[in-house]
């Protein structure tokens, strides 16, 4: 959520930032924000007008008494300021409430760093990571690699669930656990991550922290007690310091966390329907930081270079792209995309997001912290990014390590997480 402040004082900017979004959005949101705004602050200076007035006339009836005067008048009027004032800290509330509807629908401003486009064509590439294998034979997908193996089972997992669900059995399951296991350890031992093992169930206070809700309820999967199933651990692990404010001492703050994720995918049906590109349910493991507003785009910088690590050392081909203004998440004031090679479908695919928020989740969520030199709390920046997402990356090592006869070598890094085995045969 935006400072309504920024809104108040530069609305032009704010409704620049949404078009160079979306060329097609509505800007009326943000003259609602100014119009429920003066509204309220209208209302809080006549209530202060009121109060002074109330209590003029108390003094006056301390003096009254004092003397053996006549209050009834003077307490009549007391009684009816008393009155008008609840009766308009009712209606603030009540604009409260409308103004932060309002709000919540906003999304953050790009950074100015951001390239400036309508979607995806506009995103710049930054760097890249090793070159593309080459094969003998032509490389196929990774379903017709799974498949044969009998590590990925489609047609059971349909059968148990729906489509898009996928049984893993055998190696496929041992090879997506060495994946999370692997993800885990580096983040931790060499990263300096604190690992935890959030709830995948959480509320809708969660949910609107982060900025999923209310734009994107259409993607969760709810239950009937109002949670909801995490699409990502982004949501619970953001939400560890909901409502709390932090030591500025601790700064930065480091978490990672594996856990299942759900995703209806509206709005994707004939995107990746083959594969386990696009599921409805998939394991990640996923790194949040809670930083200092100095420092917020270097911690991204590292936290991007954080998940880069783990493809560097399943030595897969991989490219860095910086996205652009119209690809860019609601919430994200900066992203960058890891896109991974995949030989079988020749073509880079997005396999982890690495964002800065700023502080638009924090004042969603009311995140703060205490400067190190003292002073009044602020809102921290928040960041997160895939570190990675498992099962692209389970495709990625299917297809970049496939040999002519079907079987796939098991890359060195992950060896020791399936108990030595080299081949999957």
């Amino acid at each position: 959520m935006l400072d309504i402040k920024l809104i108040r004082e530069d609305p032009e900017r704010v409704k620049k930032a949404i078009l160079e979004r979306d060329l097609s959005a509505e800007v009326a949101d943000v003259d609602g924000a100014l119009e429920f705004d003066a509204q309220r602050r209208a209302i809080l200076v006549k209530v202060e007008e009121l109060k002074h007035e109330r209590n003029k006339a108390s003094e006056t009836i301390v003096a009254l008494k004092k003397d053996g005067g006549d209050t009834t008048a003077i307490t009549d009027k007391m009684r009816e300021i008393s009155d008008r004032i609840k009766a308009m800290d009712l209606e603030v509330r009540e604009i409260d409430d409308r103004l932060r509807e309002v709000m919540l629908d906003i999304p953050n401003i790009p950074d100015a760093s951001v390239p400036v486009g309508p979607d995806e064509e506009s995103n710049i590439e930054v760097r890249r990571f090793g070159e593309p294998p080459t094969f003998t034979f032509k490389p196929k997908p990774h379903w017709d690699i799974g498949e044969p193996l009998g590590i990925l089972d489609f047609e059971r997992g349909a059968k148990i669930a729906a489509a898009r669900f996928t049984l893993l059995k055998g190696a496929g399951a041992l090879l997506e656990r060495a994946l999370i296991n692997l993800m885990l350890d580096m983040h931790t031992r060499e990263h300096g991550y604190t690992e935890v093992f959030p709830p995948i169930l959480a509320n809708e206070a969660s949910f609107t922290g982060t900025g999923q809700l209310p734009k994107f309820k259409e993607d969760m999967y709810s239950c009937n007690d109002g949670l909801l199933l995490v699409p990502t651990a982004e949501v619970p692990v953001t939400n560890i310091h909901r409502d709390e404010i932090l030591s500025g001492d601790d700064l930065t703050i480091k978490y990672v966390a594996y856990t299942p994720c759900f995703r209806r995918e509206a709005g994707s049906y004939g995107k990746d329907v083959r594969g386990i590109i696009r599921q409805h349910q998939f394991n990640k493991v996923e790194m949040v930081k809670f930083a200092h507003p100095d420092v917020s785009f270097e911690e991204l910088e590292s936290l991007t270079a954080n998940a880069e690590e783990v493809l560097k050392r399943l030595e897969i081909h991989y490219r860095v792209v910086a996205l652009s203004t119209g690809d860019l998440g609601f919430s994200a004031a900066k992203c960058y995309d890891l896109e991974v090679w995949l030989p079988g479908a020749n073509e880079f695919k997005e396999i982890s997001s690495c964002s800065c928020f700023t502080d638009f989740q924090a004042r969603r969520a009311n995140i703060r912290f205490k400067p190190k030199g003292g002073g009044k709390p602020q809102f921290v920046h928040t960041l997160n990014g895939s570190g990675l997402a498992i099962g692209r990356t389970m495709a990625a090592v299917l297809e970049n390590y496939q040999l002519d006869d079907g079987r796939v070598v098991v890359p060195k890094a992950l060896q020791p997480y399936m108990n030595g085995m080299t081949l999957i045969e």
